[in-house]
């Protein structure tokens, strides 16, 4: 692993074994093993179970995705289905795009 990988630190707000947060943290698992590789710190909280936590990180609803580095701080609202949007909101869509125009160039 080179020394210049960004390591991602992640915070998924849930609300309890709902459906969608169950839906959510499967998909957004599925996405860092898949294109984080063990570049990441995925830290998982139950709003039900810590409400000051969510209060402290202004999260109004749940799924959340809060990416916390690198900067900047980016949330990402919903069940995380939405695989691109969610590439585009961690920054990592965006540079690969931006590396495959400089590839080309």
């Amino acid at each position: 692993m080179s020394a210049l990988k960004k390591t991602y630190v992640l915070k998924l707000y849930v609300a309890g074994n709902t459906p969608n947060s169950v839906r959510a943290l499967k998909t957004l698992k599925n996405i860092l093993e898949n294109e984080f590789q063990g570049v990441y710190a995925l830290k998982v909280i139950d709003v039900l179970k810590s409400p000051q936590l969510a209060e402290e990180d202004k999260i109004l609803a749940t799924p959340t995705l809060s990416k916390i580095l690198p900067p900047p701080v980016r949330k990402i609202i919903g069940d995380l289905s939405d695989r691109e949007k969610v590439l585009i909101g961690l920054d990592l869509l965006y540079e690969e795009l931006s590396e495959e125009e400089s590839d080309r160039g």
